[in-house]
């Protein structure tokens, strides 16, 4: 999962007895390209003149030929174990390492599934709120796309998750229409792409017992899932085969930057 690039400008002023700063000059036409793609090429970054910033931010990203951990949380919606896992340890760990993590969410745990003719009933361990949680929360990751991790971490994060539901798509995807998740998690759709949640959680091996149900890089174990539960930030560090981040070592990389 990404999220979008921002260029952060800092002003500095020189400072006597008083701070005074440069009158700030008329900006500079646009180059054309949304601040997300402005380091996608070269000739991208060149246009917009964002070459040397474009340099100094690549200098810190992980090798892209290095595989990275990823982590796959099995968990019901309104589960507190499982809320207090994704808000406290996955979406954090995520904040700081996305570079080199990918998170996978199966909403369904506990919940069991039945078949009637071509169509699928599920009934949840807390409940039929909690079916619709998981439903809206598998439908928005349909929907919203890159977004929807952080759509999930609101809803999660939120007093009632439920009732956030609305609010948080509107935060961070207000392109995608509410009545379209809704149609999504009421129809056939949301029903087809829950019935795939209890397929992956059924094919679990070892098969889960309990959730958060954790599996790193497809494999799950006991001492796994306690490091995972204790610190998911020093487990990825430790798992990740590449170069470590200056975010896992503590380490200050000397760059040679410009200001404004």
């Amino acid at each position: 999962m990404k999220v979008p690039a921002f260029f952060v400008v800092l002003v500095f002023c020189a400072t006597f007895e008083k701070c005074f700063c440069k009158k700030p000059k008329p900006p500079k036409p646009s180059c054309g390209y949304p601040p997300s793609l402005w380091c996608k090429t070269l000739e991208i970054a060149t246009e917009c003149k964002v070459l040397k910033q474009c340099m100094e931010l690549n200098a810190t990203r992980p090798n892209p030929a290095v595989p990275k951990v990823e982590v796959a949380l099995y968990y019901e919606s309104l589960c507190p174990g499982c809320r207090a896992f994704l808000v406290e340890q996955i979406f954090p760990t995520w904040v700081m390492l996305n570079d080199i993590m990918d998170v996978r969410l199966v909403p369904f745990g506990n919940a069991v599934e039945t078949q009637h003719l071509e169509k699928y009933e599920f009934q949840c361990q807390h409940g039929e709120p909690e079916c619709l949680g998981n439903m809206l929360e598998t439908c928005i990751m349909k929907l919203v796309g890159d977004m929807g991790f952080l759509i999930i971490f609101c809803m999660e994060a939120a007093a009632d998750v439920l009732t956030a539901a609305q609010p948080c798509v509107q935060l961070y995807a207000p392109s995608v229409k509410w009545e379209a998740i809704m149609t999504c998690a009421k129809g056939d759709q949301g029903m087809q792409l829950m019935h795939e949640n209890a397929e992956k959680t059924k094919a679990l091996n070892p098969p889960h017992e309990y959730v958060p149900w954790v599996t790193i890089n497809g494999e799950h174990t006991e001492e796994l899932q306690d490091k995972a539960m204790s610190s998911l930030f020093t487990l990825v560090c430790s798992l990740y085969k590449g170069g470590k981040p200056p975010a896992c070592t503590g380490a200050l990389k000397k760059l040679d930057r410009s200001f404004c």
